[in-house]
């Protein structure tokens, strides 16, 4: 895994976004590190202020592109027997494991750097 991708997606890990929570701090991050790349973006918030989306592009305008689009919120991990901190990434034995690391932290920090790539920040 590319050191970029693997350092995204300890701190999108990092973030408690159990469903019933805000997600906001995880898409302010997201938000900054795009602008840190010169990639503006939108927050829309829900209703209650308290969750939002992030709309992100980059590339020539007019052009057709290419959509990822994921969720940023996981299943609550209370209760249950981790045998490593569920808001943390830990690697161990070549994988990766923290709550939301397959589904689906791990895919935006992917789809997070194929952006930076897509604008030119490798």
């Amino acid at each position: 895994m590319k050191p970029r991708v693997l350092d995204i997606l300890k701190k999108l890990l990092a973030f408690d976004t159990v469903s019933s929570e805000s997600n906001l701090a995880l898409i302010e991050y997201v938000r900054d590190l795009l602008l840190t790349h010169g990639i503006e973006s939108l927050i829309v918030k829900d209703e209650s202020g308290k969750k939002a989306n992030l709309f992100a592009s980059t590339g020539p305008e007019g052009q057709p592109g290419v959509l990822l689009s994921g969720h940023t919120d996981v299943v609550p991990a209370a209760g249950q027997a981790w045998t490593f901190p569920a808001f943390a990434a830990t690697v161990q034995d070549g994988r990766i494991y923290g709550r939301g690391s397959c589904d689906m932290k791990g895919f935006i920090a992917l789809a997070i750097d194929a952006m930076l790539e897509a604008a030119g920040s490798a």
